[in-house]
């Protein structure tokens, strides 16, 4: 058998037969496949790459492969199946814990295509409300520093967390949109919309953080 290996196929160290990387046991031996060199989550549960998953789907493939690849079943098989076994179940357990939260699988979604998700500065469409919510928190430390009470800053707190909560919702409703227009579509501009409002939604949360923080103290 010829060393050269297409880069869509992974080997079976058991009979050195070929299988497609989506595979999990080899289709000539049968024994289960080490697992090397994967795709990704999406392809290692056996859905589509996209935003919009059926949960209930999700869930049954994880169930399914989860039977397949418990330990137990290799209890008295040879070391390198023990082995695989149980790369293949934590594999499985971190793709159904990333898969099955819109927030992660969005994340890792924009991460498979080359797009970060981490912000190094504040979001130009986001100016705004934080120059207004750090002028209010400004406000609200100096009335704590001169006596006032946590029952007497609620309000003040109320008028700073709404407008940021509005923008979140606002958010949120951009989000499930631009996820079905890439369900559709597939297209990079769609992608990387989706990317700013990823990022947006990411700071808006540490804003509201910020504002739960203030009100604790």
């Amino acid at each position: 058998m010829s060393s050269t290996v297409s880069p869509t196929l992974q080997v079976c160290r058991e009979c050195g037969g070929g299988a497609p990387l989506d595979a999990h046991f080899c289709p000539q031996c049968s024994k289960i496949l080490s697992l090397g060199r994967h795709g990704d989550y999406f392809a290692f549960l056996g859905v589509p790459r996209r935003l919009n998953l059926d949960a209930a789907d999700l869930e049954q493939r994880f169930r399914a492969l989860s039977r397949q690849f418990h330990p137990d079943y290799f209890y008295n098989a040879a070391p390198a199946e023990r082995r695989a076994s149980l790369e293949r179940s934590s594999y499985l357990n971190d793709a159904y814990r990333t898969l099955k939260n819109p927030v992660t699988r969005a994340e890792y979604l924009l991460k498979l295509e080359g797009l970060t998700t981490t912000a190094s500065a504040t979001p130009p469409g986001l100016l705004e409300e934080v120059f207004a919510l750090n002028e209010e928190l400004d406000a609200i430390r100096e009335r704590r520093a001169g006596g006032a009470t946590r029952d007497e800053l609620s309000a003040q707190l109320e008028r700073a967390r709404r407008p940021i909560e509005q923008k979140r919702e606002a958010h949120e409703r951009d989000l499930a949109d631009l996820a079905a227009k890439w369900d559709t579509t597939g297209s990079r501009d769609v992608l990387e919309a989706l990317r700013d409002r990823v990022l947006e939604r990411n700071y808006i949360n540490n804003l509201l953080a910020s504002i739960a923080q203030e009100a604790n103290s």
